[in-house]
């Protein structure tokens, strides 16, 4: 059956998206029953980022529980590995890891493939927050005094982001839009030459992931002033919340696995299962929260209910931000 190529609006998303997916999912048991019968393939970003890290633990436990290796298969970052996963027969043997960038794109640029009816959802792997961070030189000790020395310096502060649409270009927006500050973004190609430039003074503040800023924020080369969670995490013991200076900020990033829709529910409840209780074990949430991340494992239907959340709250941000693909 060929897939559909025209983009919808979210609200379609909401009715019949990913939900849509899972319902064609329950179909065609009898082609999963041997599964999995040979190698799988995890498809996502560039060597080195959130996504291939995780996606490597994740290969790694798959590997072990179904007895078929599974091998991480790094694309470009952006529309290129959901583009690749769209094509693949809906099998279970190719997957898709990835974050919010993946369902977000189409809000902000045409995609080659459509994230809500190409792809059925199969887990949350990790839910990251961001961290405000600072340069150690900026004299402020808080989310209030941030926003106080931007509001009397409008258009004075710096922040940075790696990439458009990426989380701490969201978190950042997110901020002057709550806040009602100016302040000016500076777009890096990556998270690492973003924080350099934040370490360097040519930034004055960024939204890095909690991963990217523990290592700067521990040896005190920055200044961490806030998580972008709505709750606090242990991930940063002790420090606040945006919300708690700015009352229903947040904004995380959330990673899951997906494979093309159409994928027989019996093999995406196989899958689902092997990789929660993976994700479960003491020694991998160690593992994993080492990295700066906390697994948030759960059915395909959660997943499903955080996509949806996101794109309703983060579509937002992206129209009152008028952001676009570059």
């Amino acid at each position: 059956m060929s897939k559909r190529r025209a983009s919808v609006s979210l609200h379609c998303f909401a009715v019949s998206g990913l939900a849509a997916a899972l319902a064609l999912a329950d179909g065609g048991t009898a082609c999963a029953q041997a599964f999995p019968g040979k190698p799988l393939r995890i498809v996502t970003s560039e060597v080195g980022g959130g996504n291939d890290v995780q996606a490597r633990l994740v290969a790694q436990g798959l590997t072990a529980a179904l007895g078929q290796q599974v091998v991480v298969e790094n694309r470009p970052s952006g529309v290129v590995p959901g583009e690749i996963v769209s094509k693949a027969p809906a099998d279970g043997y190719t997957l898709l890891f990835y974050n919010n960038t993946f369902w977000l794109a189409s809000l902000i640029q045409k995609t080659p493939y459509d994230a809500l009816r190409d792809f059925a959802p199969v887990t949350v792997v990790t839910k990251v927050p961001n961290v405000l961070v600072v340069n150690p030189a900026l004299p402020v000790k808080s989310v209030a005094d941030l926003v106080a020395l931007a509001a009397a310096k409008p258009g004075a502060l710096n922040y940075g982001s790696a990439g458009t649409g990426a989380s701490n270009h969201l978190a950042g927006e997110l901020f002057k839009n709550m806040a009602h500050v100016d302040i000016v973004r500076i777009n890096y190609k990556g998270a690492g030459p973003a924080l350099t430039a934040l370490l360097t003074g040519e930034l004055q503040l960024m939204f890095p992931t909690a991963g990217a800023a523990v290592p700067h924020v521990r040896a005190g080369r920055v200044k961490a002033l806030a998580v972008t969670s709505a709750e606090p995490t242990a991930l940063f013991a002790g420090l606040p919340t945006m919300a708690a200076s700015l009352p229903g900020y947040e904004s995380m990033s959330i990673y899951g696995i997906f494979v093309p829709a159409g994928t027989p529910r019996s093999t995406i409840n196989r899958l689902n299962t092997e990789i929660v209780r993976f994700l479960r074990l003491p020694s991998v949430r160690e593992r994993f929260f080492n990295a700066g991340m906390e697994t948030s494992s759960g059915t395909p239907e959660q997943l499903f209910a955080a996509v949806k959340s996101d794109l309703l709250r983060t579509g937002k941000i992206i129209k009152d931000a008028g952001i676009r693909g570059e």
